[in-house]
C-alpha cells in the first residue's frame, strides 16, 4: 500500500505578500504632486484617478499608506511603501506618464530607520 498523496495548500491566513510582513524592510517615499494643465482641466476626475492608482499600486506590490489633496505649493501628496525602491519608482513613472501630475519624490524614514542610519 502506497502512502496517500498529500496536497499542500496555503493557509488562508498565511499572507506571503512582503508588504504585509512586519519583518520585511520597507522602502518608503513621500511624493509631492502638482497638477499639470491636463490634470487641472480634469480636476473633477482626480479622486477617480486616485482610486485607479490605488489598484495599480496594489498590483505593483506598492502600498499606498496615504493619499492627500493639499492646498498650497503642491496639489497633493502620497506616502508609498514597498520592499524595493524600484517598485515605487516604476509605479511613479507610470503615474507621470499619464500626464495629469508632476512628481517630486523624497525618500522617507521612520525614527528607528533613521537611528540605524546614524549608527552605521
Amino acid at each position: 500500500m502506497s502512502a496517500p498523496h498529500r496536497h499542500h495548500r496555503r493557509s488562508p491566513h498565511l499572507d506571503l505578500n512582503p508588504i504585509n510582513n512586519p519583518d520585511t524592510i520597507m522602502k518608503r517615499c513621500i511624493t509631492l504632486l502638482k497638477f499639470t494643465e491636463k490634470g487641472s482641466a480634469h480636476i473633477k476626475e482626480s479622486t477617480s484617478r486616485a482610486h485607479a492608482f490605488d489598484a495599480l499600486a496594489e498590483k505593483s506590490g506598492v502600498k499606498v499608506e496615504g493619499q492627500f489633496w493639499t492646498i498650497g505649493h503642491y496639489d497633493g501628496a502620497l506616502v508609498l511603501a514597498a520592499d524595493s525602491e524600484a517598485k515605487i519608482l516604476h509605479l511613479l513613472a507610470s503615474l507621470a506618464a499619464l500626464g495629469n501630475v508632476r512628481t517630486e519624490t523624497l525618500q522617507a524614514f521612520t525614527d528607528k530607520e533613521f537611528d540605524a542610519i546614524l549608527k552605521a
